[in-house]
């Protein structure tokens, strides 16, 4: 077992070996300060700057965590509590069924329903918008999300032993009390893992974002602008990079951008927890 844990440990830090090297070009050519702040993406020109792509990343999954972490934490206190069992029973085949569902599918659905929808509301705002923007990336990949954490959290919440729920039956708390003083306080520690899993999917996701989004290299100001994240980046122009100088360190800087973000997120979100724990032993 230390052995297969030290063969995913090295295949990590391999990964991280071979995008730092093949990104070292342009990190020796121009400072990692400026390709992280500069707007101006010409790769014809050698100016390669990741602002826009970065916020993008983040306005679209920062909004898609917004939207799916409260309805999947109130679905799973729902089937887990008050839901009958063979209701609970018959429902979650098809949570699990949506996570078996191919992005490119939830793409497609985003552009024949979301985008619409999307294109109305703004319309009815008096914002002028294709629909193509960060609401509709969003609102597609919360979707896709749901089914991971709704599942860890539901796992969290059976997890909670039974001694504590009739312990604060018995003292007069009715079930929602219970759930709320007892159960969410005891399934803290689940619900960050039910974040950090359902981060770190959509952060990285691709197809379905990119049909969505707009893939506008500027950085988005509202809900309602187009955006154009850091992995559709990556598939949109890998192909095309290879006749243009520094184009293909500049790729492999911006997936190594993605795994930073996502090991960085994961680490704050640990050290957190355990503050957490702390507190609640």
């Amino acid at each position: 077992m230390l052995t297969a844990v030290g063969l995913c440990l090295l295949l990590f830090l391999a990964l991280l070996f071979a995008l730092l090297q093949k990104s070292w070009p342009i990190l020796s050519s121009k400072s990692l300060g400026h390709l992280l702040l500069s707007s101006q993406w010409r790769p014809l020109r050698g100016e390669f700057g990741f602002y826009p792509f970065i916020m993008g990343t983040l306005w679209v999954t920062g909004l898609a965590m917004a939207i799916s972490v409260p309805i999947c934490l109130l679905s799973s206190i729902y089937l887990t509590e008050f839901a009958r069992p063979r209701f609970r029973a018959a429902l979650k085949p098809f949570i699990d069924l949506l996570a078996g569902i191919p992005s490119v599918v939830y793409g497609l659905w985003g552009v024949l329903t979301v985008v619409p929808f999307v294109a109305k509301l703004a319309a009815r705002s008096g914002i002028a918008s294709t629909g193509y923007s960060v609401l509709a990336g969003a609102i597609v990949l919360a979707i896709m999300v749901f089914p991971f954490i709704i599942s860890v959290c539901m796992e969290a919440l059976e997890a909670v032993p039974l001694a504590a729920r009739e312990a604060s039956l018995a003292v007069g708390a009715n079930r929602w009390q219970t759930v709320k003083h007892v159960v969410l306080r005891s399934m803290i520690p689940g619900l960050a893992a039910a974040v950090v899993l359902g981060f770190s999917r959509a952060f990285g996701e691709t197809m379905a974002v990119l049909m969505v989004v707009g893939n506008v290299p500027k950085a988005p100001h509202s809900v309602f602008d187009p955006a154009y994240p850091l992995p559709a980046l990556i598939a949109n122009t890998y192909g095309e990079m290879m006749s243009i100088p520094m184009y293909h360190s500049a790729i492999m800087l911006a997936a190594l951008l993605l795994l930073a973000v996502v090991l960085i997120f994961n680490l704050l979100a640990t050290l957190v927890l355990r503050k957490v724990e702390g507190r609640l032993t």
